[in-house]
């Protein structure tokens, strides 16, 4: 088999959490555009829906809208049980949901620091968790974790110290799942992308400025495009990913190489 083909998915099942917008809708449009089914995790199911018609009329594949709140065990079992219900297996998982606030340390407060660590962190754990279950017994399966350059530098000139520590959670969880299920069949990396100009972040009047700030810091003068992050979403959901996991693919326009 030759590499092209080793990168599709036909017949594969996935799903994406934060998948209604941004780099979430991103990725589950390039794993359908490979022949994947997919499911499209959000708690803005509206939105969710929306982008699973949009994918499925582009793509002709599968694609359903799941609404689930990352932060709960019972709403994330509850959909990995329903995906498989749908697609009879589950050999993809991109646990992709995130929230960053912006407060500068000594000002955070508990429930700021709680609810970034609880959706970043503990949302990505429990979810690869509950994917990694039903995985572990087909005895395949590829999970992606969206961590950040954040977990490699600290951003300036925001504050935003939880986000920076909820990611680099994020990639020393891959790594831990990754040794303990490397011989189990089961794949897990992260993907650590930079700033990414999705509609939301261009679209909001807060981050013009910080925006205008990032890129004249970026050696490329620019934010990456959510489409910039899909080819290695399906790298590594493919079976040309096979010796790969454990790993974190840092995908940031060099901005990490200052």
């Amino acid at each position: 088999m030759g590499i092209i083909e080793k990168m599709r998915l036909d017949g594969k099942a996935a799903f994406v959490t934060g998948g209604a917008r941004g780099i979430g809708k991103s990725a589950a449009q390039a794993f359908a555009q490979a022949g994947a089914d997919v499911a499209i995790v959000d708690m803005d199911i509206d939105e969710a829906r929306k982008t699973a018609a949009e994918i499925s009329g582009e793509t002709g594949r599968n694609i359903v809208a799941v609404e689930t709140d990352v932060t709960s065990k019972e709403q994330v079992d509850l959909m990995v049980k329903t995906v498989v219900d749908k697609f009879g297996k589950l050999d993809i998982a991109m646990c992709n949901a995130g929230i960053c606030i912006n407060a500068p340390a000594d000002e955070m407060t508990y429930e700021q620091w709680f609810k970034v660590i609880n959706v970043n962190l503990t949302g990505v754990f429990l979810t690869a968790q509950a994917a990694g279950k039903v995985m572990l017994k087909q005895g395949y399966g590829s999970i992606i974790n969206t961590a950040s350059m954040s977990a490699h530098i600290v951003n300036v000139p925001q504050p935003q110290c939880a986000y920076n520590a909820s990611k680099a959670g994020v990639i020393q969880l891959t790594k831990s799942m990754a040794i303990e299920w490397a011989k189990k069949g089961v794949r897990v990396n992260s993907i650590s992308p930079g700033y990414i100009g999705t509609d939301l972040t261009l679209n909001s009047p807060n981050l013009k400025p910080l925006i205008q700030e990032w890129n004249r810091m970026a050696p490329m003068g620019r934010l990456g495009k959510p489409e910039e992050l899909q080819a290695i979403c399906v790298y590594l959901a493919s079976d040309a990913s096979s010796f790969t996991t454990g790993s974190d693919f840092v995908i940031d326009g060099a901005f990490t190489c200052w």
